[in-house]
């Protein structure tokens, strides 16, 4: 009697976990936009589908990707016809079906992760069968039936560890050419200017992964000196993702402006601009026309979303910085037992983000009023 026939292992009869809506959003997302491509396919491969077809769909997307070659539903569905597959794939229809179902490719990422983990969870499901079958049988080795289990179980394990390690000799020879470049280039700045001279001098401008909390008490001047550096960088070429939580885009553009002016705000946002303040704004709209700095006031952005834009905008220009005002009005993409834990989570998810797109992150943040009732005002870690 096979193990299936078995009372014992009913319960592995049931339909095994699966997401055909991830499945289809997935690869309709990849068909909206290569990065997605480029952003999954080394996290998942076609056997992580459960549909056959998409398997096949996902597969014939990848080698034209891989070719360098366009992949909407039309090169597709030509791909998949010239293999004898388009029909059991449900034809030309069912591709196009595949990208109505999505409204953008911003989310592959986790549509990936969805389809990863119901396929992790069946590779479970299979090696739990196989091992249950083996202990039904009785075998006398136990030894070599646990380090049988074992090795079924590290197999899915190592599937899903993605090659994280790099040998150290690699980084030792990777950093010993960055000494060499700045013994070279003997420059006091080794990051991005800010634009402050001592601020620079200090940190030897801001590095890429760099997660740079500027706290203070409301009123205190964050906004302004975030959109400073933010000009600034903007001015030496650099993109620059400013996310305004608190402020509109059209005040943060009339704020930016009055600081490259140099022309008094008050008298801009009441209409009594002198005559040499024409010139002077008209240079400074000039300049900033000309930065690559790019504003989304979204309110109440959570930091999935800040990710996901992010990602997109830096695909399209090269890697810049992040700016976020402010962390407090941010939300968390997940329930949490209190608002510093949520605040963590939101600065751990920024972290993550310098570090994944290789940019610095500027976040703003609100320090406690714990600082207002101390005789020293200098603020401390646990404010």
């Amino acid at each position: 009697m096979k193990a299936a026939d078995r009372p014992h292992l009913a319960q592995f009869d049931r339909v095994p976990p699966h997401n055909l809506e991830a499945e289809q959003s997935l690869i309709g997302a990849m068909l909206i936009s290569s990065d997605a491509i480029a952003e999954i396919f080394e996290d998942i491969k076609a056997e992580a589908f459960y549909s056959e077809a998409h398997q096949r769909i996902f597969e014939t997307a990848v080698d034209l990707y891989a070719k360098g070659e366009p992949v909407d539903p039309i090169t597709l569905a030509e791909s998949l016809s010239s293999k004898g597959y388009l029909e059991s794939c449900g034809g030309k229809s069912y591709i196009h079906t595949l990208v109505s179902l999505v409204p953008s490719a911003a989310n592959a990422k986790y549509y990936a992760k969805i389809v990863e983990r119901n396929a992790t969870l069946r590779s479970l499901i299979k090696v739990s069968t196989e091992i249950a079958a083996l202990g039904y049988e009785a075998p006398e080795d136990v030894d070599g039936l646990i380090d049988r289990a074992e090795s079924l179980i590290f197999a899915i394990a190592h599937k899903r560890m993605a090659e994280k390690f790099i040998a150290i000799k690699d980084l030792l020879k990777e950093g010993f050419e960055v000494v060499e470049q700045l013994f070279e280039k003997k420059e006091q700045i080794t990051g991005t200017p800010t634009g402050f001279a001592d601020l620079d001098q200090l940190l030897a401008g801001i590095h890429p992964g760099d997660l740079i909390i500027v706290a203070a008490r409301p009123a205190m001047g964050k906004t302004a000196f975030a959109l400073n550096l933010a000009a600034n960088m903007g001015l030496n070429n650099l993109p620059v993702a400013v996310f305004s939580l608190e402020m509109s885009r059209q005040q943060l553009v009339q704020r930016m402006m009055c600081s490259e002016a140099r022309i008094d705000s008050h008298r801009l946002r009441t209409g009594q601009l002198r005559d040499e303040d024409w010139s002077k704004l008209s240079g400074a709209v000039g300049r900033l026309a000309e930065t690559p700095i790019y504003i989304d006031d979204t309110p109440s952005i959570g930091i999935m979303e800040v990710r996901a834009k992010a990602r997109r905008l830096f695909a399209r220009h090269s890697p810049g910085a992040i700016v976020v005002d402010y962390l407090q009005l941010m939300q968390s993409y997940r329930r949490v037992e209190n608002r510093q834990q949520e605040i963590a989570e939101i600065s751990r998810g920024l972290k993550i983000l310098a570090k994944e797109l290789g940019v610095p992150v500027i976040a703003l943040s609100q320090l406690s009023r714990a600082v207002e009732h101390r005789s020293d005002k200098r603020p401390q870690l646990s404010d």
